[in-house]
């Protein structure tokens, strides 16, 4: 962040050329993505560890809490911080009238929580629900020091700094959650592991965006944040419904063991929509911002990004919805081998919402962050209603609902936003193409192969898994090559055009 004497020059920002620019945004995607790949490394690698020692019952009781803590921080405050990067210019009274808006937010967020934990645990029937949300109140206080500085950075695209606090807050927590687990915490071990997590990156980046203002309580003539932190602030709320209602309804219905196996199916199957798209969406939102008077600018980055996104996202969810089973096996163990089931719709169906997300900030940056909100909206109609019909068969009827919902949210966000881009329906389709296609192609020659081949043998678990990655990562590569070379030399073409930047 900056000082109270820091310079602002708002609207006579320097103008840069379009090379120039595009190499400031493509060294931000890489420092975020980057730290975020390498962030999950690490993460990943401890939680392996944990998912072993702790049950599946332990992850129900935890996704319960989270049902309640999403509800209540999409209110932090953190859409009105942002209304700090897609303004032209910013001012130090401004800043200050934002940090006090996140700490007045966030502490009435957390007596809110301490006040309602006792309601919640009636609610789900379970009395420790109540205890681990009265600790994870403390989240909410590390909030105002992790949100400001982000934003502020954010703005000029300066996403090194952040990158390196968020890999030193990934160690934090990964070795809070070892540490927990291996003294037989249990679902403690998945509360304290968070609040070590937020709490380095508040104080790390506090530091290092060099936190010198003073918040400000007096809100007079902040109608701008305001106004589009509330379309944000609802669009946050809609999304929540869309997206905690599941386990909001199943809570109440199933077993913590059973809710168990379905949420950590559903938060392994949300790793590349939830832990890499946002990341690349901070970028995006600061860099539309910039170009957003060149339409023609917008559409091309836009459909560059639908284009490449889902050249590695559309194969990571059809490869996982193939090798759903020997994965959780080697990976987890035996005693989660019940998540397969949910995994392989549930893969199918995030396909589809990581192509949705990527319009909220193109909507944002165009301000117009009210069709962000009726998307949102939309969303949380449809599914909400649809977990309610599918609950009725089960766990396994709420996974089929997100595959039945999601191409439906993912046309009605492309419907709303299409016509401010200046894009039609099929030239987005057309987008998603280069990846999808040979991803479902490569899904069912992968699956014919462990079904007629590797599973009559017998294998071990972990020799299945590497065999039929090795097969799918053959087989996506050399459909590519022959029915969307042109992708590859996309690819190609920006790689070598970074490297050629940085020489």
């Amino acid at each position: 962040m900056v000082s109270e004497s820091t310079e602002f020059k708002g609207g006579a920002e320097a103008k840069e050329s379009a090379a120039a620019f595009g190499d400031r945004v493509r060294s931000a995607v890489i420092w975020r993505s980057g730290s975020q790949i390498l962030a999950q490394l690490v993460t990943w690698s401890v939680t392996l560890v944990v998912i072993r020692l702790l049950d599946p019952a332990d992850y129900g009781l935890f996704a319960m809490t989270q049902v309640i803590m999403s509800f209540l921080a999409f209110l932090n405050g953190w859409g009105f911080a942002s209304a700090l990067v897609q303004s032209d210019s910013v001012d130090p009274f401004r800043i200050r009238q934002a940090f006090g808006l996140l700490l007045l937010l966030n502490g009435l967020l957390a007596g809110l929580q301490l006040a309602g934990a006792p309601l919640a645990a009636a609610y789900y029937g379970q009395p420790m629900v109540a205890d681990l949300l009265r600790v994870q109140a403390l989240i909410y206080l590390a909030t105002p020091f992790i949100a400001l500085p982000e934003v502020m950075m954010s703005r000029t695209l300066d996403f090194r700094r952040q990158a390196l606090v968020n890999l030193v807050a990934a160690l934090a927590g990964a070795g809070t959650a070892l540490g927990c687990a291996l003294a037989g915490l249990g679902v403690w071990t998945l509360v304290y592991a968070p609040i070590a997590l937020f709490w380095t990156r508040a104080i790390g980046l506090t530091i290092v965006a060099r936190l010198l203002v003073w918040p400000s309580f007096n809100f007079k003539g902040c109608g701008q944040i305001v106004g589009f932190g509330s379309a944000v602030l609802f669009s946050q709320l809609f999304w929540l419904v869309q997206t905690q209602s599941d386990v909001f309804i199943a809570g109440r219905r199933f077993e913590p063991h059973a809710l168990g196996l379905y949420a950590e199916a559903l938060f392994l199957a949300q790793i590349f929509m939830a832990k890499f798209v946002p990341p690349l969406n901070e970028v995006a939102f600061p860099a539309y911002s910039r170009i957003k008077d060149d339409p023609a600018a917008m559409r091309w980055s836009f459909l560059k990004t639908v284009r490449l996104l889902m050249l590695v996202a559309a194969p990571f969810y059809c490869g996982l919805a193939v090798t759903a089973a020997p994965m959780v096996e080697t990976l987890f163990g035996a005693k989660w081998l019940g998540m397969v089931p949910y995994i392989q719709i549930l893969s199918l169906a995030l396909i589809f919402m990581t192509v949705q997300i990527l319009f909220a900030p193109v909507n944002n940056a165009l301000g117009r962050p009210l069709i962000t909100m009726v998307s949102s909206l939309g969303g949380a109609i449809l599914f909400p209603a649809g977990f309610l019909i599918g609950a009725e068969w089960g766990l396994i009827g709420i996974a089929w609902a997100w595959l039945v919902t999601a191409p439906l949210l993912l046309l009605l966000s492309a419907r709303l936003t299409a016509p401010r881009l200046g894009l039609s329906l099929w030239q987005i389709a057309r987008a998603m193409l280069p990846g999808l296609a040979p991803a479902l192609v490569m899904a069912v020659g992968v699956g014919l192969a462990d079904q007629e081949l590797l599973a009559p043998l017998g294998l071990a678990a972990p020799i299945r898994l590497a065999l039929l990655v090795a097969l799918g990562a053959l087989l996506y590569g050399a459909l590519l090559w022959l029915l969307e070379r042109e992708a590859i030399s996309e690819v190609m073409r920006l790689v070598l055009r970074r490297e050629a930047s940085s020489t």
